[in-house]
């Protein structure tokens, strides 16, 4: 009954930055709970218990890598959708295009006049781009929901 709750007083949540912390804040509210139940499943004890997880999402502070994998557990969500983004690496780049996309719905990526500067890279690109734009048009005509799209 109180997810049915939970449920009916429910909005989308907002997508603040691309910060990590935002990303953490955003992930928590979809999963419709409150900052002490993620500090609960922390295993955080105290009267500040809260205030760890206002910290990381308020990005004064930003959770350890062990942390993070936790939390990601906790959230049901993958692990590189909250981690610390590294742009040397492809990944981190594919799932900030992701993020992007909750601060800018239906913005397109054209990369047919990209050079092939590393083949590798560039085809990795593609295949991401590709399988994305098949899961937008799910999305779109409606053949998979926002949870599953997210």
């Amino acid at each position: 009954m109180e997810v049915l709750k939970k449920r009916l007083l429910y909005t989308k949540p907002e997508l603040e930055d691309l910060s990590q912390g935002s990303r953490i804040a955003f992930a928590r509210q979809f999963r419709f709970m409150t900052q002490d139940e993620v500090s609960d499943k922390l295993g955080l004890t105290g009267e500040c218990k809260r205030k760890t997880m206002t910290r990381y999402e308020k990005g004064d502070r930003n959770p350890k890598e062990d942390r993070t994998l936790e939390l990601s557990k906790i959230l049901n969500i993958s692990y590189n959708a909250i981690k610390k983004y590294d742009f040397k690496n492809t990944i981190d780049i594919f799932y900030t295009l992701m993020w992007l996309e909750e601060l800018i719905p239906r913005y397109q990526i054209d990369i047919s006049n990209v050079l092939n500067i590393n083949e590798d890279n560039i085809n990795q690109v593609k295949k991401f781009i590709n399988e994305w734009e098949i899961m937008r048009n799910k999305r779109s005509k409606r053949e998979t929901s926002y949870e599953e799209y997210i």
